[in-house]
């Protein structure tokens, strides 16, 4: 189980934050001689599983994805750990990746993560290097088919070749409390959110489907010098992607059908170039109200609207805050 990383003890975006680790890897020196390994602490020091673990955890739901604007500061603020410099994404962008997991518990239970939240090592979470903070991810299990969604509110692991750290129920539910494990990691996009493509009705994996690529051991694991050098090439291209400005925030596509609930309609143009002008505006003005937007065709008509909003109340008070900020009509509309 890899250190961790808590931003509530950070010195500054690009200082070594402090960090503790298990018995199984070395941890990093206080600040002034960052990157350099101590002894591992004691045993009674070790994470792993509590004494008694609840029942039923096999039955505690996925984590559930929602929209929420990127920061640009805080826990997404670059970083440095053993003298690995880590650009986390700010852009929403889709990211999938394979590589190693592992799960972190007892030690770190009830502790802030770089979120700020409290870690709850028996709820559906994952730290991760670069996803933005708070985001989602969905992890599979290559090999054995199955997969969760996970809430990302905590940043690690910092071993290399890991690429997400679970909470325990995750670990659980994925077949991996045993060991570090080959998993596939992909982030859940706003377009994700906002057309549900991220509900899927069934966590298995189709019949015949091939395995991932690399759904034995990675070479990277076993493979000495060779191997760890082609894994941090493969990092550092992500990281430069990851950290690359976009000149514009792209307009997502229009989904073949919106979600279900209630959206705020901001505008309807006979042109797509009306919907993009005002939806840049709106960019500008209302950074909050970014990963909400969306254009849907719809009776001849680009709607550009934000949503979609768990109840009624809702979309009216996000209707109201737009039109004190910009004096502009928006009403709230029902999509079933």
């Amino acid at each position: 189980m890899p250190p961790r990383l808590h931003w509530t003890h950070a010195l500054s975006a690009c200082c070594l934050a402090a960090l503790v680790g298990c018995a199984s890897s070395p941890n990093p020196s206080p600040a002034g001689s960052a990157g350099k390994p101590r002894p591992s602490p004691a045993s009674s020091d070790r994470d792993g599983p509590e004494a008694v673990i609840p029942p039923g955890l096999d039955q505690v739901p996925d984590a559930t994805p929602k929209l929420e604007p990127i920061r640009k500061g805080g826990p997404n603020k670059p970083y440095e750990v053993f003298g690995q410099r880590y650009e986390p994404m700010t852009e929403d962008l889709p990211l999938i990746e394979r590589g190693l997991a592992s799960w972190y518990g007892k030690k770190f239970h009830g502790k802030p993560t770089s979120s700020g939240e409290i870690y709850n090592m028996y709820a559906m979470t994952g730290a991760h290097a670069t996803i933005p903070i708070p985001g989602y991810a969905r992890v599979r299990n290559p090999a054995n088919g199955r997969e969760v969604l996970v809430r990302i509110n905590d940043r690690g692991p910092f071993h290399r070749g890991r690429i997400i750290d679970l909470s325990y129920t995750a670990a659980l539910k994925l077949g991996i409390l045993k060991g570090v494990t080959p998993v596939e990691v992909e982030r859940i996009t706003f377009e994700d959110i906002r057309t549900g493509a991220w509900q899927r009705k069934d966590n298995k994996p189709a019949p015949g489907s091939p395995p991932l690529p690399d759904s034995n051991p990675p070479v990277y694991a076993a493979a000495g010098a060779a191997g760890a050098a082609e894994l941090e090439n493969t990092q550092q291209l992500a990281l430069a992607e990851a950290a690359r400005p976009a000149a514009e925030p792209p307009l997502p596509a229009a989904p073949r059908a919106a979600s279900r609930g209630f959206w705020v309609q901001l505008g309807a143009y006979s042109r797509m170039d009306g919907a993009e002008a005002m939806r840049r505006q709106l960019l500008a003005e209302l950074d909050w109200l970014a990963p909400l937007l969306a254009v849907f065709k719809d009776s001849g008509l680009h709607r550009l609207q934000a949503g979609p909003y768990a109840s009624r109340e809702d979309a009216r008070q996000a209707a109201e805050k737009v039109r004190g900020a910009l004096a502009m009509n928006a009403v709230v509309v029902e999509r079933r």
